[in-house]
């Protein structure tokens, strides 16, 4: 957080940004009431598309193989990118305080113009390759603009918070190398590198990243997980035993479907259910900014979170443990032959990383949007298929049970990742001024 002040500091010295004078957030005290023509663009039904395009277009690089560098978690992206627009917009609109800092500027700004080239500068500078597809949008999004200096200024606007942004997270931990992996004794309860394909452990270093919101990665680490002489381990590993098989007779049609629908990325099928309420519900550009900031903030924070208890527990993984059999737990059977229904994930099991996001997800759109919510969410796993929901906390909860099914997690890492999840959110929420209202 040190690096993050001295950062700061020198970008208001520079007349970068102004305010800021906080390391983790920089509080906003005016109240001036934004001009007709601000309020305008910033507060009609539907002017959030341009930022859902954007969150398109970033999904659409993460959906390329290659595009997103092997040791830095998207959602560190989806975070920088949503940061920078939120500060632009409400620089200009002076309806919200801004998360970081607040770019100095005039009464007439475009912050949609302000919005779309934050988005567009932040994402040039975390993927240059891209540039031609960025800059062809960043192109339609300001043809459709007037030509002038007010449009001119939100270009400005834009440039400087994607400058600060990027500045200010530059020096964050992201960029080291990870450390080589080293397996803990072999014994009971320890993590090991899983088969069939033993894949190397990713995000070593991530729970040591400097959160965007938290005060460290460790802030909420869940309490140990229970001791493996328990009637509660017996339970959570033989649920996982019958259920996550391969060849399960016990799993259902519907749980496999459940397993497979949640496959992909958790923070990215999120943040499609976020374009599809901010497209239904025609919301405009300020809301759209805030929410979009408060949710990747969140998954981002999340991502630091369930990383440093992962490898704080180092805790292993089902096929680890059904394969070898708990020794000391005669509620427990062992099966050499255990195989998942889907490859195990390269990282320790506690907490779970479905459930952490998913229950940070839920908390932070239903903070928006009300919990009660008719929710039809689609798979890039399996086309075609819709699963419908009539809140985002169920969202949540299928969504983390999945990973049971698949073979992944037990009931002990899904509990933990919600309530690691809830607790990241609602930081976040209280801490960045981001909640709805």
């Amino acid at each position: 957080m040190k690096n993050i002040a001295r950062t700061i500091a020198a970008l208001i010295g520079l007349g970068v940004v102004a305010g800021g004078a906080s390391p983790a957030f920089a509080r906003s005290t005016s109240t001036t009431t934004a001009p007709s023509v601000v309020a305008r663009v910033a507060f009609s039904l539907g002017s959030g598309q341009d930022i859902v395009d954007w969150n398109k277009e970033l999904l659409a690089i993460l959906n390329t193989p290659g595009a997103q560098p092997a040791t830095i978690h998207p959602t560190r992206s989806y975070a920088i990118m949503h940061a920078a627009v939120y500060d632009a917009v409400v620089s200009i609109t002076h309806a919200d305080r801004p998360y970081m800092f607040k770019v100095k500027t005039n009464r007439n700004a475009r912050p949609d113009a302000a919005a779309d080239q934050a988005a567009h500068d932040t994402l040039l500078a975390l993927y240059p390759s891209r540039q031609l597809d960025l800059d062809q949008l960043l192109a339609r999004q300001l043809a459709a603009l007037p030509s002038g200096p007010d449009t001119q200024e939100g270009i400005r606007v834009g440039r400087s918070a994607a400058t600060g942004m990027l500045a200010i997270r530059e020096n964050d931990g992201s960029a080291f190398t990870p450390p080589p992996f080293v397996a803990p004794p072999l014994q009971p309860g320890n993590y090991q590198i899983t088969p069939p394909n033993q894949p190397a452990p990713v995000f070593t270093n991530w729970g040591t990243i400097t959160p965007f919101v938290l005060e460290s990665g460790d802030q909420f680490r869940p309490v140990p997980p229970p001791a493996l002489t328990t009637a509660a381990w017996a339970q959570a590993i033989t649920e996982v035993q019958t259920l996550g098989r391969d060849t399960s007779a016990t799993r259902t049609p519907d749980e496999t479907t459940v397993a497979k629908f949640w496959a992909p990325p958790i923070w990215n099928t999120w943040n499609e259910i976020a374009d599809g309420q901010a497209m239904t519900r025609h919301m405009d550009l300020e809301g759209t900014a805030k929410m979009f900031a408060a949710l990747n903030l969140t998954f981002a924070d999340t991502v630091i979170a369930f990383y440093d208890a992962k490898y704080h527990y180092l805790f292993w993984r089902p096929i680890t443990a059904i394969r070898a059999g708990t020794p000391d737990n005669p509620a427990v059977t062992a099966d050499p032959t255990w195989n998942a229904l889907a490859n195990t994930a390269p990282d320790p099991s506690y907490p779970g990383a479905h459930s952490s996001i998913s229950e940070a997800g839920a908390t932070v759109l239903s903070a928006f949007f009300g919990n009660q919510v008719d929710l039809a969410v689609n798979s890039d796993a399996l086309p075609g298929v819709t699963r419908q929901f009539p809140s985002f906390q169920a969202v949540a909860t299928e969504a983390g049970l999945s990973r049971i099914f698949a073979g992944q997690h037990t009931r002990v890492d899904h509990q933990a990742g919600l309530t690691l999840g809830a607790s990241v959110a609602q930081f976040v929420l209280k801490h960045a001024s981001l909640s709805n209202g």
